[in-house]
């Protein structure tokens, strides 16, 4: 491969990411899919309907991760989320505070890519908060901190954290078939599950469900097989291009939204170029804007009180911080990380579940004592 192919490959690759994401800002934006809104309404409402969205997005993304290693489209092990090191203490910590931080700034980081797009302005100020702790986070001096008192303490596994060297050493099945068979096997539990009640087949749930599952799944070939190359013509050693990492990525908005802020800081700078995570979220806020606008739902957004705005700041830091420790969102870990079965992931869904529900009790201790 020739460096002009290369180029016209690297194009191809932001395109096709482009363009799944801003179908995915769509299809989230259409359908109100929300991770801190699911948990909300099961903790006020007992309402499991945008719980049941997320599941089948969950089982239909593992589902795709699942035939794509299968089929040789992709090798699972050079994913973002394989790693021999159970980091449960940053999973925990760093889940809980993108949990709390989610309520406070009244969102995800996928909500608030959503909500930039049909005119909440607040949700502008808190991508930029959020992606300076990010980016602190992953360099600055919450970095340091993060890689002495959390990254430090972490279990060794040397056979992949993840279910399938699980599965693979009590089956005593080789790891290239017990990965994937395990996620098919878990999907469709989860599929069972989410699709058992008649009330959950309408448009919308469905739609949310399977159609940001095959996107993410799609997103995950396209940065894995599309995006692979075997010999880069400079190095000659293999690459994933267009990703921070190095590695083979799925969809995930914390760590891309730092980036994104440095890509637009540092623009002159030619080392600063467009990746797939960068193109990601920007994709999300346009397709937003797009489903927005045609529905009828922009709506200009602002600041009423202060306490909204110290708020939504602290949210959006605590976001910042925790999903970088964490490795990731509510998509991120939530959804790309599940979908690859990985143990680390698993611990961070539950730091954020934990974390929202306490975020859950201060809002309701505040308004009690507003009263």
């Amino acid at each position: 491969m020739s460096m002009e192919d290369l180029a016209n490959q690297t194009q191809w690759i932001l395109w096709a990411s482009f363009g799944l994401s801003l179908l995915f800002g769509a299809i989230a934006q259409r359908t109100h899919f929300c991770t801190m809104g699911a948990i909300s309404d099961v903790v006020n409402m007992g309402d499991w309907t945008r719980v049941r969205q997320w599941t089948v997005v969950v089982a239909v993304s593992m589902t795709g991760f699942a035939l794509l290693s299968l089929t040789g489209q992709i090798d699972p092990g050079k994913s973002l989320y394989s790693t021999q090191r159970l980091l449960w203490l940053s999973a925990l910590v760093g889940g809980f505070l993108f949990g709390l931080g989610m309520v406070l700034a009244s969102g995800c980081g996928n909500k608030t890519l959503i909500r930039m797009g049909t005119g909440n302005l607040k949700s502008w100020v808190v991508f930029v908060f959020m992606g300076v702790a990010a980016f602190a986070t992953l360099k600055g001096i919450t970095a340091v901190w993060r890689n002495q008192f959390l990254d430090s303490v972490f279990v060794d596994m040397p056979s992949g954290v993840h279910l399938g060297a699980l599965v693979s050493a009590w089956a005593d099945m080789p790891l290239a078939n017990a990965w994937p068979i395990s996620g098919l096997a878990v999907a469709c539990c989860l599929l069972l599950w989410a699709l058992w009640r008649r009330d959950f087949w309408q448009s919308d749930n469905l739609w949310a469900g399977l159609g940001l599952g095959l996107v993410v799944t799609a997103m995950l070939w396209v940065s894995g097989h599309l995006g692979f190359i075997a010999e880069h013509p400079e190095t000659l050693e293999s690459v994933y291009l267009t990703t921070n990492s190095g590695r083979m990525e799925a969809m995930s908005f914390v760590a891309p939204m730092a980036y994104t802020l440095d890509w637009l800081m540092f623009f002159s700078d030619k080392s600063k170029v467009l990746s797939f995570g960068i193109v990601s979220a920007v994709g999300v806020v346009i397709g937003s804007a797009v489903s927005s606008l045609v529905t009828g739902s922009f709506r200009w957004e602002g600041f009423g009180q202060i306490a909204d705005l110290s708020h939504h700041l602290i949210g959006a830091v605590l976001m910042g911080v925790g999903g970088v420790t964490a490795m990731g969102c509510t998509i991120g870990q939530g959804v790309s990380g599940l979908s690859v079965l990985s143990l680390n992931a698993l611990l961070a869904v539950m730091g954020i579940i934990l974390g929202a529900l306490a975020g859950f009790r201060y809002q309701t201790w505040t308004l009690e004592k507003s009263l």
